[in-house]
């Protein structure tokens, strides 16, 4: 008797965070990312702390990035019990690396830091404190998970488990990042699902364009941006300048939140080719994230993956994660040395969404004065720290204390690595011929709902936009 194969969207489902989507075939089950959900704190750890199905029950992972909410709940999956393989490319393989074991620091402190916050409160008022709060999970989960990382290389067709195989494609989002094809062979049955992961934008530094939908018969795709369209990319260097400039003129700094990998090395990129041109003064530009290091390692290390202008650099001797005053911070000491600088500066710093990490702390020393700056790069979700910077908040709260922002905000949408709707619309076309069903993930629903409208009056393609927890029958 053949079993049923079956999808259950368990992360990213009417959400940007979080992804993690569970294929059962062949009486396996087969996990596509498992990624950190990302919002308010107590909610966040909830669903975090607890997975929605027996680790054990995992026969592989595939994971399409690196990105924490895409990858980041994996340790966790391993503490539960899960030492399967984890399938993915050699960049993503090696950026986990850095990324996992900071976000397992990152747990850490935090669990100490509430920890000691209930506890103290205990001794002055005399309130029972809650029983201890873990980590979510720790450094050695992320130890034990490293070697479970399976690299496979783009367009390598891959059996992983009985009548399954698994092909990967160029997501164009960041380094490494990939579109997941699954066939799927069950007797006289062949399915063939695609998981979108991130689907880049045409132009961005460093990376290559992202490469066609494949053919499917089901996709799951991502809609962060489906409801708007991105500037003209051209426009990048143009409007970063014009930020820098306008910002150093009146004596402020340039405060930058921003992902630690992917993000802070393409703006290193186009702050180089400015730098070179003399088109923003000869400022300091302070990369102050640990991990921003580490991963630019990374991104030193896989050349491969470049796209053809950044391998032309490389070939002429350049280096295009350095130049004059780039300064790349790992020392704490150093970092809190930044607060006390005079501008004009510019620091980059984690995290992208402003929930953790040190651009806390340059925020804090920033917002108030309107000299300053912050640049937002990326997309901000809902109930972080950077969606109420986005939002224009008068008052936002910063480690618990309020503070005014009085600071200009300046939005770069144009260096997204997300596609807008009219660049997913076209990503897909070449697969609507034989498409029975789209899942919309990754976007908030106002995003999905605008995108499902535009493929169905399009392409004529039934779309679903499944709730956590929802299953469906392939």
């Amino acid at each position: 008797m053949l079993s049923l194969m079956k999808l259950t969207f368990w992360g990213a489902a009417q959400t940007v965070t979080g992804s993690m989507h569970l294929v059962e075939a062949g009486g396996a089950n087969y996990l596509l990312d498992c990624g950190t959900y990302q919002g308010r704190r107590r909610e966040a750890r909830e669903i975090n702390s607890h997975l929605p199905f027996p680790a054990r029950s995992v026969r592989a992972v595939v994971l399409s990035h690196a990105h924490i909410d895409h990858s980041g709940n994996l340790p966790s999956l391993v503490k539960n019990g899960f030492d399967g393989p984890i399938w993915t490319s050699p960049a993503t393989a090696d950026l986990c690396e850095p990324m996992l074991l900071d976000s397992a620091h990152i747990q850490e402190k935090d669990a100490e830091f509430v920890n000691k916050h209930a506890w103290r409160k205990k001794a002055l008022l005399g309130t029972d404190s809650k029983e201890a709060v873990e980590p979510v999970y720790s450094t050695p989960d992320v130890e034990k998970l490293l070697p479970l990382m399976r690299r496979v290389l783009l367009h390598m067709p891959t059996e992983i488990g009985e009548g399954v195989t698994y092909e990967s494609f160029d997501a164009g989002h960041m380094l490494g990042s990939t579109i997941v094809a699954l066939n799927i062979e069950e007797g006289e049955r062949k399915v063939r699902l695609v998981f979108s992961g991130d689907v880049g934008r045409p132009n961005l530094p460093i990376i290559p364009d992202p490469e066609p939908c494949p053919a499917a018969d089901y996709l799951i795709m991502e809609s962060t941006y489906g409801d708007r369209l991105h500037q003209d990319l051209g426009r990048v260097a143009d409007r970063l300048a014009d930020t820098i400039n306008r910002t150093a003129a009146r004596g402020g700094k340039i405060v930058v939140p921003a992902f630690a990998v992917g993000r802070t090395q393409q703006l290193v990129y186009v702050l180089n080719q400015l730098a070179e041109a003399k088109r923003i003064p000869n400022l300091p530009v302070f990369v102050d994230s640990p991990l921003a290091v580490k991963a630019t390692s990374v991104f030193r290390s896989h050349q491969e993956a470049y796209d053809a202008e950044a391998s032309s650099d490389v070939a002429r001797g350049d280096d295009p994660f350095m130049f004059g005053r780039l300064k790349y911070i790992q020392d704490v000491q150093e970092s809190k040395a930044l607060n006390d600088l005079r501008g004009p500066y510019v620091v980059i710093s984690a995290s992208g969404m402003c929930e953790a990490g040190r651009i806390l702390h340059h925020l804090k020393n920033s917002v108030e004065d309107p000299r300053n700056t912050v640049l937002i790069t990326g997309f901000q979700a809902e109930h972080t720290l950077g969606r109420k910077i986005v939002d224009g908040q008068k008052e936002i709260p910063i480690f618990g204390e309020p503070y005014r922002l009085r600071a200009e905000v300046v939005k770069l949408n144009e260096l997204s690595g997300h596609a807008d709707q009219r660049e997913l619309l076209l990503w897909l076309k070449p697969a609507v011929k034989g498409l029975k069903r789209i899942f919309l993930v990754h976007g908030e629903l106002q995003a999905q709902t605008t995108l499902a409208r535009a493929i169905e009056e399009q392409y004529g393609v039934p779309v679903t936009i499944p709730a956590r927890g929802e299953s469906f029958p392939l």
